[in-house]
């Protein structure tokens, strides 16, 4: 380390504010100009009612960015916890948890309480009252006596509430003989407010003590408790979180083990941490995620050891295994976010005339999916064929379909006829030219020409099972189609393409770091794709989440073959890629475990 550096050394802030945002624009403009000239790396994500920041850089620039935000009164009173650590080193957690650049987006919600719209939402100047590290420890400590003057805290009354999720308690937890901790075991954030309501009757007439890793979540979820009505009024939460209690008691005080961090420091310690948590196959104690092992069902991190990980494997958390599911796929990874994954919206949403437009961003929690279609299909037939799996997903999903922009000629393929016991080809007339939908494409041959209504082909032979393969051109000008649509439809949170739509789909994906800020999307849903044009990539090189879909070795799909669309999933990177094989031809497959699989890859993004 070079005396520069260790004069100014690395560190990683955290901070949230909820308060009224007079003005998202003007706030995005400051975060990302003063970020960038900062050179800060992270997430900063705003919404109408606050912000919520997880950030790394040089300790001078993040105290400089400090003094910037306090200077605007609608950050009075913020908690900045700002942390000094040693720079990224671990190039994957640190891409994963989004410190490779920054990101700065606008959002519906800070933290996403529940996964189904509420009828009111929780109210934060209603939340519980907020003890120090000192007066949390105390009430621990003292468990009988009185919290405050007519606050009676026996140890039979008092509960711990663990507002985090099953990934992060494994490692790390309050402990205090007498005391019940409550662990919700949740996959996610957006499941606390269904375990409320389950565990109403373990909460009422309780004096209940929340904590959560840095304090956002508590705020929303002490409201929503407090709301519930009378026997529910006696809510505490930890200010500052975990972070500031180990800040204050560096040797743990009553937490035990680590505390789990979404930056890529991944936990954090006191100075004598116990490893409390085991790997989920051998049972060793163990408490390292930075191998990112995931569920293969419903994607959650697990903890394998180094002895226990194999290439390739699949893991069953234990949730799953409860209740009964098994792994569908390979082990996948996804973008560790800021203590929840919110909700992304465009700035362009929260304006009136847009709002009917981004169904799911402005007056719902659905994902925006656009659909490319196959070679000689369009927007029409598409939607008819994925009718079932569009049905099936209607509760998260808004399908919007497109034409391709390559119009293709029509084709004719002649009838055949038995005359004297002798076949006879009979040139026939095309059909009236209004019963005929139009045909298009993505990729075309290199010596295409547009057809139109009046131009016929009559077909010189059978159908070729190879012909996806000499379709070659007309991306630049599809790619400029698509742009076009996302400025005019837009956002989109992911692509679907099938067959040749699938081609397509893969194409923009190499390209997303170049089309940033122009086709912005999180996933991708490749069905019975191919790999055409990407010699230019390395296998495994393509970083964005990906579903493969396809048929298997003993599939029936006539039109791609298994290896094809098996190779095009290499191009994806091995820890972001889902793949379902199944026994269908060229579809889209509706029925279970099929459909299961779908729904927990598009479950993340939510």
């Amino acid at each position: 380390m070079s005396d520069l550096e260790q004069a100014d050394p690395y560190g990683v802030l955290l901070y949230y504010k909820y308060a009224s945002v007079p003005n998202l624009d003007e706030l995005v403009s400051f975060y990302e100009l003063n970020c960038n000239s900062l050179g800060l790396l992270g997430r900063v994500r705003l919404a109408p009612h606050g912000v919520n920041v997880t950030v790394g850089g040089k300790l001078s620039a993040l105290e400089e960015h400090i003094d910037a935000v306090k200077s605007n009164a609608l950050f009075e009173g913020t908690d900045f916890k700002l942390a000094s650590c040693d720079q990224p080193l671990n190039d994957k957690v640190a891409k994963e948890c989004g410190f490779t650049s920054l990101s700065v987006r606008v959002v519906e919600e800070l933290v996403t309480f529940s996964s189904q719209p509420l009828v009111r939402s929780p109210d934060i100047s209603f939340a519980g009252r907020h003890l120090s590290a000192l007066e949390f420890h105390s009430v621990l400590q003292s468990a009988g006596k009185l919290l405050d003057e007519g606050s009676p805290t026996s140890s039979e009354r008092l509960v711990l509430l663990d507002a985090r999720n099953l990934y992060e308690t494994r490692i790390g937890k309050f402990h205090k003989p007498g005391v019940e901790t409550l662990d919700p075991q949740i996959r996610q954030y957006s499941d606390l407010h269904d375990w409320i309501d389950d565990n109403s009757e373990r909460l009422q007439g309780k004096c209940i003590l929340m904590y959560c890793t840095g304090g956002i979540r508590c705020e929303m979820a002490s409201a929503y408790i407090k709301g519930k009505g009378p026997g529910f009024g006696n809510v505490y939460q930890l200010y500052g979180g975990i972070q500031r209690y180990l800040e204050q008691f560096p040797d743990g005080g009553f937490f035990k083990g680590k505390n789990f961090v979404f930056d890529h420091r991944i936990s954090v310690g006191s100075s004598n941490a116990n490893v409390i948590s085991t790997c989920l196959l051998c049972s060793c104690l163990f408490d390292d995620y930075s191998a990112r092992c995931r569920c293969a069902s419903c994607r959650m991190l697990v903890l394998v050891c180094d002895g226990c990980q194999v290439e390739g494997s699949i893991y069953t958390c234990e949730l799953c295994q409860k209740h009964g599911k098994c792994g569908l796929s390979t082990p996948v990874t996804e973008n560790c976010q800021s203590e929840v994954l919110p909700r992304e919206i465009d700035l362009k949403t929260l304006s009136s005339d847009r709002q009917d437009k981004t169904t799911g961003f402005g007056t719902s929690r659905k994902l925006r999916i656009l659909c490319l279609h196959g070679f000689r299909q369009n927007a029409s037939s598409f939607k008819g064929r994925t009718a079932s799996l569009a049905k099936k997903l209607r509760n998260i999903v808004e399908l919007v379909f497109v034409d391709a922009p390559h119009e293709l000629r029509f084709i004719f393929r002649p009838s055949v006829i038995d005359v004297h016991s002798e076949s006879v080809t009979e040139h026939r007339g095309p059909p009236p030219k209004e019963k005929c939908n139009k045909k298009f494409a993505w990729l075309v041959p290199p010596d295409f020409s547009a057809g139109s209504e009046a131009d016929w082909k009559v077909a010189d032979g059978p159908f070729d099972p190879l012909q996806y393969q000499q379709q070659t051109g007309g991306f630049d000008s599809s790619l400029a189609y698509l742009k076009s649509m996302y400025l005019r439809d837009g956002p989109f949170d992911g692509i679907l393409g099938f067959s040749q739509g699938a081609a397509m789909a893969a194409l923009v994906c190499a390209r997303k770091d170049n089309l940033k800020g122009e086709m912005d999307f999180r996933f991708a849903i490749l069905c019975s794709g191919f790999a055409l044009n990407l010699a230019e990539f390395e296998r495994g090189s393509i970083n964005c989440p990906s579903l493969h879909i396809f048929g298997s070795d003993h599939g029936r799909d006539r039109q791609i073959p298994n290896e094809a669309s098996a190779d095009l999933a290499e191009y994806f990177e091995n820890g972001s890629r889902v793949v379902i094989q199944h026994e269908g031809g060229h579809i889209i497959p509706t029925r279970s475990p099929h459909i299961d699989v779908v729904k927990n890859f598009l479950q993340r993004f939510l």
